[in-house]
């Protein structure tokens, strides 16, 4: 069962939030909406797709402040841009900092609710992304030292005798460790193994 999605709206007009809620909760969507970007900013993102549309102009922090700190959270939560005047030098700066729409007030009802959709499609796929290598991290936390040593060596193209040469360990001993790191590592094969590793952006090793 897949968690329930939840759209994030923030905008500082009081009668546009309460619009887009409206229209969100008619469309069977789970909504928090904020009237202030920092109290948005202070809410915990769930384990569950998830998107944001954002005014873009409000006072304090403005939709692009918004953006840019989200980015430096590496929140990674789709954006969708509202505002009451755009322009295509700001569709083209919203679009360049992240967000997956820029969209012009009043909007349309089903174009709003496309793009949310859409937006909370490519969270979902990338929620899945996010589990993997989160569960990957897990898997490379629990090698040992020596296991890790191994790892770096294993997926340098080096054979179990170079291994236990760069290792000053009997090739009994490194086979053993070997097994060990693919199997805490759930690799089925060397090029699983090797495509893990670069997922984890750890660098092979040829030598001690």
């Amino acid at each position: 069962m897949h968690p329930v999605p939840l759209v994030f709206v923030v905008d500082d007009d009081a009668a546009v939030r309460a619009s887009l809620v409206s229209l969100l909760e008619s469309d069977g969507y789970q909504v928090q909406a904020f009237a202030c970007a920092r109290d948005f900013l202070a809410t915990p993102l769930p384990l569950a797709p998830t998107c944001l549309i954002l005014d873009m102009h409000m006072p304090a922090l403005d939709g692009m402040e918004v953006v840019a700190e989200l980015a430096r959270v590496e929140a990674g939560i789709p954006v969708i841009f509202l505002t009451g005047f755009g322009s295509i030098p700001m569709s083209v700066q919203a679009i360049k900092a992240g967000a997956t729409e820029f969209l012009t007030k009043p909007v349309q009802p089903e174009q709003l609710l496309d793009a949310v959709r859409m937006a909370l499609e490519a969270d979902l796929a990338a929620l899945a992304q996010r589990s993997e290598l989160a569960a990957l991290r897990q898997r490379h936390a629990s090698l040992t030292p020596r296991e890790r040593e191994t790892l770096a060596l294993v997926i340098g193209g080096l054979l179990n005798k170079q291994v236990a040469d760069a290792m000053g360990i009997s090739e009994i001993m490194a086979k053993t460790h070997k097994r060990k790191v693919m199997e805490k590592m759930a690799a089925r094969s060397l090029p699983d193994l090797v495509r893990s590793c670069e997922r984890l952006q750890i660098v092979s090793s040829r030598h001690r």
